[in-house]
């Protein structure tokens, strides 16, 4: 009888080498950890959710999510005349991980700044691609040139980045999206709350791809759904790598009953996130107040780049409130050098909560 670790040394090489995602976070009385929409879900979901029809439960969704579709189109003001099409995903991580699956064969490089959504190497490893980082620059821009140079099959952006929270400026995207020799992926799942937007590139892009999800500004998390619009020509190349089936169909009646209201539907999804942008900054000016140097967020959520990273995050979590630590975040960039590589990231909520974050930092910092 073969042994249980014989079948272990099966497994590709590449997955054995991945991390499991650690699911052991503590329950804390308010947590900032995940850059949700600590305000809740939109009233049009939650309409739906209650009154789902039991078909909802017992038979398959939509193939594609075509119901989705054009809901999407209109938000993001494009249109389907213009050769534009969607695909949906099991949150926009799916979307990102079906894209490299679509247009990478092991061994591609695919590049993007450091630091960045954490998930971004692991899934390239996953597809057997070459992950190539460029540190951000000094002003926690996207180093464009440097990014184009990499000669990458796949190119990833994040605007606003994650975890600093930074903008990408418009002279870098553009620079990316016109000189870069493979595909570009731009992730803006945190878009809502950023100055200005890129979508509207892919109407002048033949190589874009631009994702987005449900789980930030929309307060839909628990029920994963992103999304990716770009070329007619790619999404569908992507969602045969994406595979049928993805979307539930409670989620998709979610979403669809948000994008199709207004006052209890889109426009209360960008009410909370004017909300969460006066509070944002409001956070921003009261940490440097108590002796912080929080990096400017185009973002949810905060980083604060400190020596003590660690120790005053599990020392807040003792208290009560989860907040991210980061360790090892590039050298190259001065104000992460001068703590070491170590910061906080802290989503933003309703006041009361930034309050008690607030007065816990300074219990636990002092």
């Amino acid at each position: 009888m073969t042994s249980s670790g014989d079948m272990v040394g099966l497994a590709r090489s590449a997955v054995r080498a991945l991390p499991r995602l650690s699911s052991e976070l503590p329950s804390c009385a308010v947590d900032l950890s995940d850059n949700t929409n600590l305000w809740g879900a939109p009233p049009a979901a939650l309409r739906v959710l209650r009154d789902a029809p039991p078909e909802a439960l017992s038979r398959y969704p939509s193939v594609y999510s075509e119901p989705l579709h054009e809901a999407i189109l209109r938000y993001v003001n494009l249109s389907r005349a213009d050769g534009v099409g969607v695909v949906t995903g099991c949150g926009s991580d799916d979307v990102l991980d079906s894209t490299m699956r679509a247009f990478g064969a092991p061994g591609d490089r695919i590049v993007f700044s450091s630091p960045t959504f954490s998930m971004i190497p692991l899934l390239a490893r996953l597809n057997g691609l070459d992950p190539v980082a460029i540190p951000l620059t000094n002003a926690f821009d996207v180093d464009a040139e440097r990014i184009v140079d990499a000669d990458a099959k796949i190119t990833y952006l994040c605007a606003p980045n994650n975890p600093t929270a930074t903008p990408v400026s418009r002279a870098a995207v553009e620079y990316v999206v016109a000189n870069a020799r493979g595909i570009v992926l731009l992730d803006e799942a945190y878009v809502e709350f950023a100055p200005e937007a890129f979508v509207q590139l892919v109407e002048q892009s033949e190589r874009l791809i631009v994702a987005r999800t449900f789980s930030k500004a929309f307060g839909l998390a628990g029920l994963r759904v992103g999304f990716g619009v770009g070329p007619i020509r790619l999404t569908r190349i992507v969602e045969r790598a994406r595979g049928p089936y993805k979307v539930s169909a409670l989620a998709e009646r979610a979403v669809l009953a948000v994008l199709d209201s207004t006052a209890d539907g889109v426009d209360w999804v960008r009410a909370h996130a004017v909300l969460a942008i006066g509070n944002r900054d409001r956070l921003v000016t009261t940490l440097g107040q108590a002796g912080f140097d929080p990096v400017p967020s185009a973002a949810n959520f905060v980083l604060v780049p400190t020596a003590r990273a660690l120790d005053i995050a599990q020392r807040m979590c003792a208290r009560g409130v989860l907040v991210r630590s980061f360790t090892g975040l590039p050298l190259e960039i001065d104000a992460l050098a001068r703590t070491g590589g170590s910061a906080l990231r802290i989503g933003v909520g309703p006041w009361d909560m930034m309050q008690t974050m607030l007065s816990v930092l300074a219990e636990v910092s002092a």
